[in-house]
């Protein structure tokens, strides 16, 4: 790769208009191949985008969370497969919902007809789901005053399941209970765990969930793609003293520090020394945990938050611990069985073993799923490998 080739795709995207700034970095097991940053950290400030500029990663927050929970299971805390009760006696009776009642529309509820096992939550098929995503979930929370996940109150996590554990993919809240499990075990905040046994030794300073003055001083600014295109700053922050810590979504951080965490699952579960996780969990991890299920098209249920989510369409896609793999080699230059995900303000990241790539793009821009965004995550893919 150039680093010329990468810098006129992401300075492209900002003399476009296509988002106000980015940073991105990739790299391999051994180093940092690439990094760079265009733009503005927002609409709304005169300060230059940068490879440590703060952003909220928003999802990207569950393969950190996932590390934590499978720290417990290396130790014997956790287990990956026994109910996931033992540890969370408020996940004792999950029920289902099956609809809504015709005259006056009550919820409907069934109880699940198996237990919800911590690989259930990781991988998202424990039948918990977004709002986002779907609108029965939607509707049972307005039924029940229920709030969004994203104020981080517990009474978000009171959703029914939609499924039956083990039936089916469906994105949603199993990660953010995968952390109270972590809290459950250890008996410590998930912050205090993250910082001391993740983020911490892996020398990614800036990641947390409470934005300390040195990261609020770089933070970027989230945006709203208008219909026409454009892009207007908003006032947006998660809670910063949450009734709990949203291990599916809550973390800030850097593409720098995320390139660290990219890294050491590269290197199976060690970087610079530090040794995070054994590299069979690794191997574990890297494996798709739910075949014959699948990763399915999220369709949209709240239109400001997300776009209809389809990648790599006609592909299948599995999942591991907690990532999306792609049975196939993706069309600008991953290997089959890559680990993807994102962040909701349209950060994105790639692990690629068998070519020995991983890189991470930041932007804050929303709704998920930006098109023009999505497209600069391609050609910056494309420019990684171009002469890998």
């Amino acid at each position: 790769m150039t680093s010329d080739a990468i810098d006129a795709v992401l300075r492209g995207a900002v003399e476009r208009g296509e988002v106000v700034g980015v940073s991105a970095t990739a790299g391999n097991a051994a180093g940092t191949l690439y990094e760079g940053a265009f733009g503005r950290r927002g609409a709304d400030q005169a300060a230059a985008m940068a490879p440590d500029t703060v952003v909220w990663i928003a999802s990207m927050t569950k393969a950190v969370t996932t590390v934590a929970a499978l720290r417990q299971v290396e130790a014997g805390r956790l287990s990956l497969d026994a109910p996931i009760a033992g540890v969370l006696p408020d996940l004792a009776s999950p029920q289902v919902l099956v609809g809504f009642a015709p005259e006056g529309g009550a919820p409907m509820l069934r109880p699940a007809n198996r237990p919800i096992t911590l690989r259930h939550l990781l991988t998202h098929a424990s039948g918990f789901s977004y709002d986002i995503w779907n609108a029965g979930i939607g509707t049972y929370m307005a039924a029940k005053g229920i709030p969004g996940i994203i104020t981080c109150e517990r009474a978000a996590l009171t959703t029914p399941l939609v499924a039956d554990p083990g039936t089916r993919w469906e994105y949603g809240i199993g990660i953010d209970w995968a952390g109270l499990a972590v809290e459950a075990v250890t008996g410590r905040r998930l912050d205090a765990v993250i910082a001391e046994e993740i983020a911490g030794p892996l020398g990614m300073a800036d990641t947390a969930f409470r934005i300390g003055a040195p990261q609020r001083a770089r933070l970027a600014s989230m945006h709203v793609r208008g219909e026409d295109g454009s892009l207007t700053p908003i006032p947006f922050e998660i809670p910063q003293d949450p009734e709990f810590h949203m291990g599916g979504g809550g973390l800030y951080g850097t593409v720098r520090d995320y390139l660290r965490f990219c890294r050491m699952i590269l290197n199976g579960g060690t970087l610079d020394g530090a040794r995070i996780l054994g590299p069979e969990t690794v191997a574990e991890m890297r494996r798709d945990q739910i075949a014959p299920l699948e990763m399915l098209p999220m369709r949209t249920a709240l239109p400001g938050s997300s776009n209809d989510v389809e990648v790599f369409p006609g592909m299948r896609k599995g999942w591991g611990l907690s990532f999306m793999i792609n049975d196939r080699d993706g069309p600008d230059g991953r290997a089959a069985g890559s680990l993807f995900w994102a962040g909701l303000g349209n950060t994105y990241y790639w692990i690629d073993p068998t070519r020995d790539r991983a890189g991470v793009i930041a932007t804050q821009v929303l709704p998920f799923a930006d098109p023009k965004v999505l497209a600069l995550l391609g050609a910056f893919e494309r420019a990684v490998y171009a002469e890998a």
